[in-house]
């Protein structure tokens, strides 16, 4: 496969390992409000969330510093891309009141 492609292939990947792990942290927050043992949810979540993508970066990398970079930075798009769709709506309204919510 040319070098290229695969460079695309492994940042796309890193995006996908991103919202795995950003979605995932924010899926665990919103469920750890109501849980009975949040730490142990946190702990577990934490656990999961990063062997798979430390998992996912080694096999991807395969040896290549190239691979490791474009999958990293596609990782740390996906962060933004999570931060950006989780926003409440009082984080919008910068220096204004939140609209009344009744």
């Amino acid at each position: 496969m040319n070098e290229t492609v695969y460079i695309i292939l492994v940042f796309i990947c890193g995006i996908i390992l991103g919202v795995i792990f950003f979605g995932g942290l924010w899926f665990t927050v919103k469920k750890a409000v109501t849980s009975k043992v949040p730490g142990l949810l946190f702990i577990i979540s934490f656990v999961f969330r990063t062997g798979i993508v430390l998992s996912g970066f080694y096999y991807l990398a395969a040896g290549n510093f190239k691979n490791m970079i474009a999958c990293l930075i596609g990782f740390i798009i996906a962060r933004f891309i999570i931060k950006q769709g989780t926003k409440s709506e009082k984080e919008y309204v910068i220096g204004k009141e939140a609209p009344n919510e009744t």
